[in-house]
């Protein structure tokens, strides 16, 4: 029973995962449409973390006031963990989309699960599994594909948009793993709440207080705005903590790269860009490495322990 459990839970994280990365994949060709109608980096994600913020104060205020409590000595890491983590996370993506295309932007930032693999193996001096190595490998490869990056011409583009870019690679990479730390002590949506706060504090910091507010929107506008600052960060990184609670930062980053998939798929819809024969073909190798890869851990979690240590040993 307690494997079923386990398998059942896995499942659980895999499915959360492939949710938020559907919302991105959305919210990032949103993002796109409003900063070609006059909104900047800066006041897109100043709105998107204080409107996110608000709404999940007002939500865990009234119905589960106990989420909102944390111990005093993690209050530094809930700073670090809110304005590093996803502070610079939503606007390193953002400010990259507005520089260069949205598929490049999207490939740049799933350089994350990289970083995240070289983490583990060098400072927490875990072992990658071969399978975990092949699906980590197939993923990057399929998103590199399906964004069509072999048609970009990388030396022609915004430099400042590349260096953003990785940056926010990086800045995913830290977010990821720095949350695995706050949710062994928290509930996801205690550590979400406090990673919107305080990103939401500094971006009214370094932008001057609630001045995206302050201009006309048009009603199409709105309407993008409220579904990024709900749909595109405060309902899928809330699925992604709890995605990362049950398989793991390495796991979720790789199984998030179905990002890119989507963000073709409504470019095909909505901007009738055609997808390639290789666009296709990347998206089916991004698939069937986040298949491998669950099917790898339901294999682990099936094993008795003492299998699973050789393996782990061996590998």
């Amino acid at each position: 029973m307690k494997s079923i459990k386990s398998i059942n839970n896995h499942r659980r994280g895999y499915l959360y995962v492939v949710l938020a990365a559907l919302m991105w994949g959305l919210s990032g060709s949103s993002a796109k449409f409003l900063f070609n109608s006059g909104i900047t980096p800066f006041q897109l994600v100043q709105m998107r973390l204080t409107i996110s913020a608000a709404l999940l104060f007002l939500c865990l205020f009234f119905r589960f006031s106990s989420l909102l409590k944390i111990s005093r000595k993690d209050i530094l890491y809930f700073i670090l963990f809110g304005t590093v983590g996803m502070a610079g996370v939503q606007f390193t993506y953002l400010f990259t989309i507005s520089k260069i295309k949205v598929a490049a932007a999207i490939l740049l930032q799933y350089l994350a699960p990289s970083f995240i693999a070289l983490h583990s193996v060098v400072f927490m001096r875990e072992k990658l599994s071969r399978l975990t190595l092949i699906a980590l490998v197939g993923a990057t490869f399929g998103c590199y594909l399906v964004v069509g990056a072999y048609n970009l011409e990388i030396l022609s583009m915004n430099i400042v948009g590349i260096i953003s870019g990785l940056l926010s690679a990086l800045t995913f990479a830290w977010y990821a793993i720095h949350g695995e730390y706050g949710m062994r002590r928290y509930n996801p949506w205690t550590v979400l709440f406090y990673a919107l706060f305080f990103g939401a504090l500094v971006w009214n910091i370094l932008h001057p207080p609630l001045e995206a507010f302050m201009h006309a929107y048009s009603p199409v506008q709105w309407m993008w705005i409220l579904y990024i600052g709900v749909m595109g960060t405060l309902v899928p990184f809330g699925l992604y903590l709890e995605g990362i609670n049950l398989i793991r930062s390495t796991r979720a980053s790789i199984t998030a790269t179905i990002e890119p998939i989507t963000a073709g798929i409504i470019s095909y819809i909505f901007l009738n860009e055609i997808m390639e024969i290789p666009q296709i073909t990347g998206g089916l190798i991004v698939i069937a490495s986040i298949i491998l890869l669950q099917l790898n851990q339901e294999q682990d979690d099936k094993a008795p322990s003492v299998i699973r240590a050789q393996r782990h040993t061996k590998e």
